[in-house]
């Protein structure tokens, strides 16, 4: 076989594995409505159930000026689903009888005993706290720091945010609160004795087949890197974003509420061992009462979420109330979005995990962050579950 025709051929396997594929019906015409219409340049989504893949498939484009066609392998900065990840990171450590999310912080990081709430009142943050979004810490000066006083680690942005004045008492609101998913982040280092993407690359990412997951994406990835895209208010058109100038940089924090890059495929995985109640063909990672634990409200009574009827767990969002881009989900259903449009949401009333992977700024509803309002989340989820009721 000459060298043209091998290159031929494998240029062609990916096309080839995909159009093999399991696709639920109804899916592609709803990301076809939301392509048709210019909302989105393409996408992956994939539906699974604890041990099957009911449905997988990509449309659309990873890059419309080189018409490079989306594939299943194609990897998405997903952003903010970070946050669920850093949650599962800290309750392996706490399945393990390392830590405990009702430990207070100060225990891991004793510079926080000294912290003082707007009232004057020791803070007593605990890891709970952090990972519900009900810790009122400081955000410091960002998740890249400062021209002065730049982040390369998440000790860093730790000490920046002990270094700015709390927003509220802990535990009596819900505030959307980087600083406290990293500072989770921090103290799976001090515990675990390994940088926080380390911790997960040999405990979640390796063990589980995440092959494209990571922080910090490889020369050889970049091809299969999705472009950003935003659309232009006056014209209706996609336009990319300037592609991330740092993306091949290592002296950047392992940012624990935003750093992940992935796949459809592969963050299906890590929601497969969720619905599974904490295993993996055969590997256990999180004991059944442990996942419980993970997606069950400690939110109570406050407003918590970036859209109606929803309360947070230990780094998750969880549905409450299905209504609106939820109305097809069951109480329970549990997951996170990240800024771009990418979404995972598992629902283990149903016992299925619908992920979408998309990469769009400004996307949604003002107000609803990670652009989980969408009519893209809505119709791919919605078609998807009605096709499993038929």
């Amino acid at each position: 076989m000459n060298i043209a025709r091998a290159l031929s051929l494998a240029a062609l396997l990916p096309a080839l594995a995909l159009a093999n594929a399991p696709k639920l019906p109804g899916v592609t015409s709803a990301i076809q409505t939301a392509l048709d219409a210019q909302e989105i340049s393409g996408a992956v989504t994939v539906v699974v159930t604890k041990d099957t893949v009911l449905h997988r498939a990509a449309l659309g484009f990873a890059d419309l000026a080189e018409q490079k066609p989306m594939q299943s392998d194609t990897i998405f900065w997903i952003k903010s689903m970070t946050k669920p990840v850093t949650g599962v990171a800290i309750l392996l450590l706490q399945d393990e009888g390392k830590l405990n999310v009702d430990d207070p912080v100060a225990n891991y990081l004793p510079e926080f005993s000294g912290l003082k709430t707007p009232s004057g009142q020791p803070a007593n943050l605990t890891i709970a706290h952090l990972l519900t979004h009900t810790s009122g810490l400081g955000e410091g000066w960002g998740e890249s720091g400062s021209a002065t006083d730049p982040a390369r680690t998440l000790a860093d942005l730790v000490r920046q945010a002990l270094a700015s004045p709390m927003q509220f008492e802990p535990g009596a609101r819900w505030k959307y609160t980087q600083s406290g998913i990293n500072t989770a982040g921090r103290i799976v280092e001090i515990v675990s004795g390994l940088t926080f993407d380390q911790f997960l690359q040999q405990r979640l990412f390796d063990p589980l087949g995440m092959k494209d997951t990571t922080f910090y994406p490889t020369a050889a990835q970049m091809p299969r890197i999705v472009t950003r895209y935003t659309k232009n208010k006056e014209t209706g058109k996609l336009e990319p974003v300037a592609p991330r100038p740092d993306i091949l940089a290592r002296d950047r924090p392992p940012l624990a509420t935003s750093g992940i890059y992935s796949t459809g495929p592969d963050f299906a995985r890590l929601c497969q061992m969720l619905l599974n109640g904490g295993a993996l063909n055969g590997r256990r990672f999180l004991q059944p009462e442990t996942v419980k634990r993970f997606s069950t409200p400690r939110t109570g009574g406050l407003k918590a979420g970036s859209a109606p009827g929803t309360a947070w767990g230990l780094g998750c969002s969880i549905v409450g109330e299905p209504q609106g881009v939820t109305a097809m989900l069951s109480p329970g259903t549990y997951g996170h979005g990240g800024a771009f449009g990418t979404q995972a949401w598992i629902d283990p009333v149903k016992g299925v995990a619908y992920i979408l992977m998309i990469q769009r700024e400004k996307f949604g509803t003002p107000g609803y962050r990670n652009g989980d309002d969408t009519a893209v989340r809505r119709d791919f989820q919605q078609a998807a579950a009605d096709a499993l009721t038929k």
